[in-house]
């Protein structure tokens, strides 16, 4: 298992906390930036895992009208961030708004754009939350693959989506499209609010090219042995 292939979240509200955590696992390449962070630091947080020569996982999840997705994407790109997530469900012209946004913004200052990879289906939601509360009538599996397609036919590079997804997007989306899987935990690990998760070794398996993986590391007494774990089992293929 290349490391590389893991994605560690920095579910954290400082500054501090957050470079605690990335001098713990120094090895690790990949960390997802998300709300809670960037809303407690700002994009600062941003120009310090550059510094480190480290890759980063954009998690925003912008869902808004084109216009406003466009302008926030453009600002987005310019940060030197890695991937960058919207909603799928901001619709095609937004999503294109977005696509287009960044490449201008990134070009505008030299620098290559991130990829921009859409939010299928949050991992904590069940077929029941979307039938009942959402009133969409697709099965999950066949709204997420509308998703994804929805997203690759707009020009983004890839999606957000759970394990359990994967393999069909993988097959029918080819292997140029990215595949990003939050919602992994491995056997010996609480499965807390994700609800369509599978192991870190059966992700892979299935066809995700990352893996966000974050309490069961993060939130470990030792979080250095619990990454070696799973990597361990993952290099074994056990499930």
């Amino acid at each position: 298992m290349n490391i590389e292939k893991i994605i560690i979240p920095l579910d954290v509200p400082t500054e501090a906390a957050a470079i605690a955590l990335i001098e713990e696992l120094p090895e690790i390449i990949w960390w997802k930036v998300g709300l809670e962070l960037f809303v407690g630091c700002g994009p600062q947080i941003l120009s310090i895992l550059k510094q480190r020569q480290k890759r980063i996982f954009l998690d925003l999840k912008f869902h808004d009208i084109p216009n406003t997705v466009a302008g926030a994407c453009g600002v987005g790109a310019s940060y030197g961030a890695d991937f960058l997530t919207i909603h799928a469900t901001a619709g095609r012209v937004a999503l294109k708004a977005a696509q287009k946004a960044i490449r201008e913004g990134a070009n505008s200052i030299g620098k290559n754009p991130p990829k921009l990879i859409a939010i299928t289906i949050l991992t904590s939601l069940t077929s029941r939350d979307l039938a009942f509360d959402l009133k969409i009538p697709l099965e999950l599996p066949e709204y997420a693959l509308q998703m994804s397609l929805l997203a690759q036919e707009s020009g983004l590079g890839g999606a957000v989506c759970s394990p359990q997804e994967v393999e069909q997007l993988r097959r029918v989306c080819g292997d140029d499209f990215v595949l990003i899987c939050p919602g992994v935990r491995p056997s010996w690990a609480e499965v807390g609010d994700q609800k369509r998760s599978l192991t870190p070794a059966q992700a892979m398996k299935a066809g995700a090219d990352y893996l966000v993986i974050g309490r069961p590391i993060t939130a470990a007494s030792n979080p250095r042995e619990a990454l070696e774990r799973i990597c361990q089992e993952i290099e074994a293929g056990e499930y």
